[in-house]
C-alpha cells in the first residue's frame, strides 16, 4: 500500500501586505517540498471562504489579524496545523496565537520538528482511512479451541468489541471461517506452492521442504480470499486456540502480505492489536512488534506459562518484563529485524508441521503503547530493550528483556497482555496521534 497522504487546505489571511504574500508563498513552497510525501496541499482559501473537502487546514503564515477570526476558524470544524519557519516547523513567535486558538477549541498542531509534522500529517490521513477500511479476520467458534479456559476471557471475541470498533473507527470486521480456509489450501498443488515460497527468500533453519508447501498453500489461499474481497487493510487468524484446523501457522504469512501489499497483521484475532498495529505503524512508520508481556512482578503466574524456572536476575526487577510470544520475542516483519529467521514451532498445542519467526528488534530505546478496549484512551510505557535471553527447552527460547519505570504503576494500567514494541522513544509521536483521535492518554514514565 502506498503511504497514506492528508488532504490539507492552506489558509491566507487577507490583511497580509505585498511583502507578507511573497514570504507565504515561498512558505508553501517549503511545505511541499519538505511535506509532499505525506500531504497532499490543495489551493490556497482566504480565511472566511469555503474550503473544498480536506481532511486538515494548515497555516504557512500567522499574523495578528488571527486573533479576530475565531468563530470563522471555529466553523471549519478541521484539525489546523501551523508550520510557520523555514525549516519546517512551527515558528517559536507563533506560541502565543497557537495558544489562543486553542484556548478557544481548536484542535491546532504546532510541530517543533519535521518527523512529529509528518507524524501528524500521517496520523490525520489514518483516521480518514479507516473509514473506509476492511481487516479480515479468520476464526471460526473463537471461545472454543486449543485453550479455551484462556482464550474466553478476552475482549476482542465480544460482539461489543467489534460492534465499538466499527463505530468508533469506521472500519470493517469481515469473519472468515479459519477452517475452510485450510481446507481450501489443501487442495493447492504441492510444486506451485513450493515454487511460490521459493520466490520469498526467507531465512530458514531446520525448515522441511514440507513445512514450506504448507505454509504457501495456506498463503495462496488467505490470497485468493483476499482477492476476492478487494481492498483489505489489516488481518488476523485465531491461530493457536483454532490450531486443530491447520498443520501450519500463519507468521511467515503476514511478513508477506505485509511485504507485497502492506497489509499490516494481528496474532491470535486480535482486533484491538490489529486497529493499534494499523494506527501505530501508518502514523509513526517505525518498527513494531506484538508481543506477550510478562512483568517479573507477576511471578510465578509468568514464568509457570512459559515453562521457565525463574526470571532473569536484575537490579529493580519489579521495572522488568520478559517480551515472549510463540516460543520468541514476538513477530515483526523481517523488515523491521536485524534478526529474523523462520524456524521449527515451539508450542505443543500447534501442529507438528508448525513453524515460528525468531527475530530481534533493535536493542535499546523502545516503548510500549496499545489503544485501550474503551477505544477513547492509549496506553504509552516508555523503556529499553536491554538485550535477549534465552530459555532452552522452554516455551521461551529467545525473549526480549524489556526495562520500564514505575513496575507497580505498570500493573495497575496495564490494558493488556498483548502490546505492541515501537523501537525508539515514540511517546510524542504518540501524543499527537491520540490528538488527532481525540484520545485521552496515559503515560507511566
Amino acid at each position: 500500500m502506498a503511504n497514506l497522504k492528508a488532504k490539507v487546505v492552506p489558509l491566507r489571511f487577507t490583511e497580509i501586505n505585498e511583502r507578507e504574500l511573497g514570504e507565504y508563498n515561498v512558505q508553501l513552497e517549503k511545505l511541499n517540498e519538505i511535506y509532499g510525501d505525506v500531504a497532499e496541499f490543495l489551493d490556497t482559501v482566504i480565511v472566511g471562504q469555503d474550503i473544498p473537502a480536506c481532511d486538515a487546514i494548515v497555516f504557512p503564515q500567522l499574523i495578528g489579524a488571527g486573533y479576530h477570526y475565531m468563530e470563522t476558524l471555529q466553523k471549519y470544524d478541521k484539525p489546523m496545523v501551523v508550520i510557520t519557519s523555514q525549516f519546517g516547523t512551527v515558528d517559536m513567535w507563533d506560541w502565543e496565537l497557537v495558544t489562543y486558538m486553542r484556548d478557544h477549541g481548536l484542535n491546532v498542531f504546532s510541530p517543533y520538528n519535521i518527523d512529529l509534522g509528518k507524524t501528524v500529517f500521517r496520523a490525520i490521513a489514518v483516521k480518514e482511512q479507516l473509514k473506509g477500511s476492511k481487516f479480515l479476520m479468520f476464526q471460526d467458534d473463537p471461545g472454543e479451541g486449543m485453550q479455551a479456559y484462556i482464550f474466553k476471557r478476552f475482549y476482542w471475541w465480544e460482539d461489543e468489541c467489534t460492534r465499538r470498533m466499527e463505530e468508533f473507527f469506521g472500519t470493517t470486521l469481515i469473519y472468515k471461517s479459519w477452517k475452510e480456509v485450510n481446507a481450501r489450501a489443501a487442495g493447492i498443488d504441492e510444486a506451485a506452492a513450493l515454487a511460490e515460497f521459493e520466490t520469498w527468500d526467507v531465512p530458514c533453519e531446520g525448515i522441511t521442504q514440507e513445512n514450506k508447501v504448507l505454509v504457501a498453500q495456506l498463503y495462496l489461499a488467505i490470497k485468493e480470499t483476499i482477492d476476492e474481497l478487494g481492498g483489505v487493510d489489516g488481518i488476523g487468524a485465531n491461530c493457536l486456540n483454532e490450531s486443530m484446523y491447520s498443520k501450519t501457522t500463519p507468521c511467515l504469512i503476514w511478513n508477506m502480505l505485509f511485504e507485497k501489499y502492506g497489509i499490516v497483521w494481528c496474532c491470535e484475532g486480535d482486533t484491538l492489536t490489529l486497529l493499534s498495529t494499523y494506527v501505530l505503524y501508518h502514523s509513526l512508520h517505525c518498527p513494531i512488534m506484538m508481543t506477550n508481556i510478562y512483568p517479573f512482578l507477576v511471578g510465578k503466574a509468568a514464568i509457570y506459562h512459559e515453562k521457565i524456572d525463574d526470571f532473569p536476575e536484575v537490579d529493580e526487577p519489579e521495572n522488568y518484563a520478559l517480551g515472549v510470544h510463540c516460543g520468541y520475542a514476538g513477530f515483526a516483519p523481517r523488515a523491521f529485524c536485524p534478526k529474523w529467521k523462520m524456524v521449527p514451532k515451539v508450542l505443543e498445542i500447534v501442529d507438528e508441521k508448525a513453524y515460528m519467526i525468531d527475530c530481534e528488534m533493535a536493542m535499546g530505546d523502545m516503548t510500549l503503547a496499545k489503544i485501550n478496549p474503551s477505544f477513547d484512551c492509549v496506553t504509552i510505557i516508555p523503556g529499553k530493550i536491554e538485550k535477549y535471553v534465552q530459555f532452552p527447552g522452554t516455551d521461551a527460547r529467545n525473549a526480549s528483556l524489556l526495562h520500564y519505570k514505575q513496575g507497580e504503576m505498570v500493573m495497575e494500567q496495564l490494558p493488556s497482555h498483548h502490546q505492541m514494541i515501537l523501537t525508539g522513544k515514540q511517546k510524542a509521536g504518540i501524543l499527537q496521534i491520540a490528538k488527532v483521535f481525540g484520545w485521552e492518554t496515559r503515560i507511566i514514565e
